[in-house]
């Protein structure tokens, strides 16, 4: 009998040496066994975006700026209404977290098991409107583990078939999980970064705001986002 609770007692140091083993492990890192599928999907969606960019024609650049920039936000909203959920839309990186993954149109639940995913309910960039980006900190390879390490002024780069778009981390916020008002577009390109906080818990979201600095179209010129802005707003 004694011998029996010997064991018994082993077993259960054991199992709460793993447990706590376990939880310091997806707290410093992450879910090592959603990560791996995570990086199977990233896999095949860094296929699927290759042969989207491949096969994507681009509009005819312009000589005239405001026409270039009205040029892009026609292929912005084209290209939002042709791609369906779940699919590879671009890539978004973030050198500050070491962040570099595709990224995939909505943010339902399988859809962010494959990657960070843009709100549905939110635009493009290069509209002129909000792009809402969402991701996991903990697990399906944490893409926005460390959003808290983000500073103002840091780069968000979101690569996409007709162009390149820069922005600048400018603040952050933390809300409930019901708070619906950030899905509010404002009239102005603006680029909002979520994810669940705290870590582990989902009653509260952390947010990052960045703003438009850099448009860079496929196969043109590169220019500053300031006079985009103010199109937008003329």
């Amino acid at each position: 009998m004694r011998r029996a609770a010997r064991i018994l007692g082993t077993l259960m140091i054991v199992a709460g040496v793993l447990t706590l083993g376990w939880a310091v492990l997806v707290w410093r890192w992450q879910d090592p066994f959603t990560a791996l599928y995570t990086h199977w999907q990233q896999g095949k969606l860094a296929d699927s975006y290759k042969h989207l960019v491949s096969d994507y024609r681009p509009a005819p650049l312009r000589t005239n700026l405001a026409a270039e920039r009205r040029t892009i936000r026609r292929e912005a909203t084209a290209f939002r209404q042709s791609m369906k959920r779940g699919s590879a839309i671009g890539r978004i990186k973030i050198d500050r977290v070491g962040l570099d993954m595709v990224l995939v149109n909505g943010t339902d639940h399988d859809t962010l098991t494959k990657g960070p995913g843009r709100d549905l309910r939110t635009f493009m960039p290069g509209e002129n409107r909000l792009v809402y980006v969402a991701g996991h900190r903990t697990t399906y390879l944490a893409p926005f583990a460390h959003i808290d390490a983000i500073r103002a002024g840091d780069a968000i780069e979101i690569e996409l078939p007709y162009a390149t778009f820069v922005d600048r981390a400018t603040k952050h916020r933390i809300v409930t999980a019901s708070d619906l008002s950030v899905l509010r577009s404002p009239k102005r390109e603006q680029l909002e970064l979520q994810a669940c906080h705290p870590r582990f818990f989902a009653s509260h979201r952390y947010i990052v705001y960045a703003k438009l600095v850099r448009v860079e179209p496929r196969g043109g010129d590169a220019f500053s986002a300031v006079s985009t802005q103010a199109a937008a707003r003329g």
